[in-house]
């Protein structure tokens, strides 16, 4: 079919009102008009959908568009009849509809009416569906989402790997179009092999996003308190929180409300009804924030969405990417800050132990370039386009100082020999191992593979052991990143040189190595202070001080340890969050309504006289309020307990141990709640042991079980020691 570019620019302002095409957009739409083969890699909100639209509409005959997603579906479906007096312009044939519904599908496809047919892979493999589009007019053939194809993309899908064979049963010339959101080098070599579309014309825009700022933090315990700090620094904006489970989103969407936040939660698991409501509320910003598993996002056009957080780091780039890729969209800002922990990749793997070997070692691959990305301190930006294939130039690329490393930079050293020494042991090992096992070979860790190889008797092996493999793993990316090396397509992960990497082994020159951040899994989580701006949070000392000092002031008058009116991680708390009145202070870590009232009214005071005379400006969103999603089971405990029932047994019907439910009545006593368990006490313990712990208690500085177990050189357990306290804070404390 010929059309001129006049041709193209007037169906373009026909069919969608737009006066000229965005970025690739008219080369692709040429391409398939002219009957070629098309392969499109275009990001998210780059118009990848208009690519086989408008050549749809202005040819005889129906396109097939094969997704994944039915609701993905529907959304284009519904757009295409927006801009038709035919109702059946569009159309979706799939597992939804019923026998009448299938029927007048077919007859407008039969009538020339339906110019776009969505369907999902599943439908093609039905042999009626195939003879029905055998009869027919098929102008095209595209495959959207194709990254689905590859075992190397983020979201393999088997059934997408016999696309090719049920095309051709539909008929033999069928020009057909790939289009992808995300694909790196590996993927887009292996969806082209797959479709038998080698010849294809290509299309590749950029993925550079220049208004999203990236941005990684650690992962620490108070990753809540952190994630309502940022949504309200950003109050009334849109946003969206990843996680991966739907436990967590339920809970965090739960803790987000109650510190007033609008925030709906989103995953697979609610039913049709509510996801729709909730997406709705989210497109007509009735809320601000969704809380979501990965189920969200797909085909949500919402342009105004301001930040991405992932409270659970993704298990791929192209996911990151992808998910990244809803903030901004109106080329606004767009804020992408992740927490990341490297517990979160271990578990990720352990659900991977599960799978088949191949793909537990593709999923490997994919996750450690995540955990590359999380810890690197180079551009973020650079990273990220360098792993689709992209090279960017952070001095003249658009964009270039939109993360964390780029605006607060980490130290950077000479590292021209140990750059020299990395290239060398991949020339001398024949440029046949994977990273992992290049950097034992440089450190001299000995494995199968290696010993195999017989490389470790080279005299080369462990030539780089005064470095460890950390070092030498963000050595290996930052020259990766810098076009020294590259991995083979191939054989993925395998590392080889390039023509820079043999020239530098001839004439090395200066190469400045940036130090990686450090984000140990054994780290104490609530020390760490954060990668990025603003530093993490922690206690104000001086006003620890004082409020040790309150504490044993007023201890001394009621003749108790200083221990039974607040624990020091309350006081730490305190430091940290300012808290100036009741409700405030019940929310502090330990405290609760009945210790506030009982001891708070002289710490409250202290606190805002501080406040006011050192002009601080109090973070009041870091007084977390939680959901009380225990509150359940500690009212069940009290009332038990009320009742006298043996703890053993309230314990059991709960489904706890004796000591997590020892640790249940602690946190009980301790935010001020009596509890009377006297009727076990006496059966545990006699009248003259009894004494003795309390007069121990009594006279002790800390009420720390290790600390009381040693004192009394073993003559009492763990368990009897912790039961006893409970006894003593609710009748000395409470």
């Amino acid at each position: 079919m010929l059309t001129t570019k006049s041709d193209l620019h007037s169906a373009l302002k026909k069919y969608f009102g737009f006066n000229k095409f965005m970025g690739l957009q008219e080369g692709v739409v040429d391409s398939i008009l002219s009957g070629n083969h098309t392969f499109v890699i275009m990001p998210t909100g780059g118009g990848k959908s208009l690519c086989y639209q408008l050549p749809a509409l202005m040819q005889e005959g129906t396109a097939i568009v094969v997704s994944p997603l039915i609701a993905l579906m529907k959304n284009q479906v519904d757009a295409i009849r927006g801009i038709s007096n035919e109702e059946g312009v569009a159309h979706v044939l799939n597992s939804s509809l019923n026998k009448t519904e299938i029927k007048r599908v077919k007859e407008d496809i039969v009538n020339g009416i339906t110019k776009l047919l969505y369907v999902a892979p599943e439908s093609l493999t039905k042999e009626e569906n195939v003879d029905f589009l055998r009869s027919v007019k098929v102008s095209f053939m595209a495959i959207d989402e194709a990254h689905c194809i590859s075992e190397w993309g983020h979201d393999f899908r088997p059934e997408y790997r016999n696309l090719r064979h049920i095309i051709s049963r539909i008929g033999d010339n069928i020009p057909i179009i790939a289009l992808t959101a995300t694909a790196t080098p590996k993927v887009q070599e292996d969806v082209i092999k797959n479709l038998g579309i080698t010849g294809a014309n290509t299309f590749k825009a950029s993925f550079n996003r220049p208004n999203l700022y990236y941005e990684v933090r650690p992962k620490t315990k108070s990753v809540d308190a952190d994630i309502i700090r940022f949504i309200k620094q950003n109050q009334g904006k849109s946003g969206i929180v990843y996680c991966l489970s739907r436990k967590r989103v339920e809970e965090l969407a739960q803790v987000l409300q109650v510190n007033g936040i609008n925030a709906v939660p989103y995953h697979a698991g609610l039913d049709a009804k509510t996801r729709t409501s909730h997406q709705d509320k989210f497109l007509m910003e009735d809320v601000d924030v969704v809380v979501a598993t990965i189920a969200f996002g797909m085909g949500i056009d919402k342009p105004d969405v301001r930040f991405v957080i992932h409270h659970d780091i993704p298990k791929s780039i192209e996911s990151y990417y992808q998910e990244t890729g809803r903030a901004g969209r109106d080329g606004g800002e767009g804020h992408c800050l992740a927490f990341y922990s490297y517990k979160d990749i271990e578990k990720l793997e352990k659900f991977m132990s599960g799978k088949p070997v191949a793909e537990q070692e593709i999923g490997q691959a994919l996750l450690q370039e995540v955990v590359a990305f999380a810890e690197t301190s180079i551009s973020r930006r650079k990273f990220i386009l360098h792993y689709f294939g992209e090279e960017f130039d952070n001095e003249t690329g658009e964009g270039g100082d939109m993360d964390d490393n780029v605006r607060f930079p980490k130290k950077q050293h000479e590292a021209k020999d140990d750059a020299k020494l990395l290239i060398e042991t991949i020339q001398n090992t024949n440029e046949k191992y994977k990273s992992k096992d290049l950097v034992n070979v440089i450190v001299g860790k000995e494995n199968a593979l290696i010993k195999s190889h017989k490389t470790n008797e080279q005299p080369f092996f462990g030539k780089g052991s005064s470095h460890d493999n950390k070092y030498w793993m963000a050595l290996l990316r930052q020259l990766l990143v810098a076009g020294y090396l590259k991995k083979d397509i191939e054989t993925y992960g395998v590392i080889k040189l390039n023509d820079s990497g043999k020239a530098f082994i001839k004439n090395p020159t200066s190469f400045m190595m940036t130090e990686d951040h450090i984000f140990d899994s054994d780290q104490d989580e609530t020390n760490i202070i954060t990668a990025s701006k603003g530093g993490g949070a922690s206690a104000d000392e001086v006003l620890l001080g004082m409020l040790k000092d309150l504490r044993r002031a007023n201890a001394k008058k009621l003749g108790v340890p200083p221990f039974v009116i607040f624990q020091d991680p309350s006081l730490e708390d305190m430091a940290l969050k300012y808290p100036m009145s009741m409700s405030e202070l019940a929310n502090v870590h330990g405290v609760g309504d009945g210790k506030a009232k009982k001891y708070g009214k002289d710490f409250i005071e202290l606190i805002s006289k501080y406040v006011e005379e050192n002009d601080i400006i109090r973070p009041d969103d870091l007084v977390v309020k939680t959901t009380g999603s225990n509150s359940a089971i500690k009212l069940y405990i009290i009332q038990n307990i009320d009742r006298k029932l043996p703890l053993d047994d309230i314990a059991s019907s709960k489904g706890m141990t004796m000591s997590e439910f020892i640790k249940e009545m602690e946190a009980i006593v301790y935010s001020g709640t009596k509890l009377n368990i006297n009727y076990w006490i006496d059966e545990v313990l006699d009248e003259d042991q009894q004494e003795e712990i309390h007069d121990y208690f009594m006279e002790s500085k800390t009420d720390n079980i290790d600390t009381a177990i040693k004192e009394f050189d073993g003559e009492y357990d763990d368990e009897e020691l912790r039961l006893y306290r409970i006894k003593f804070i609710s009748e000395v404390a409470n």
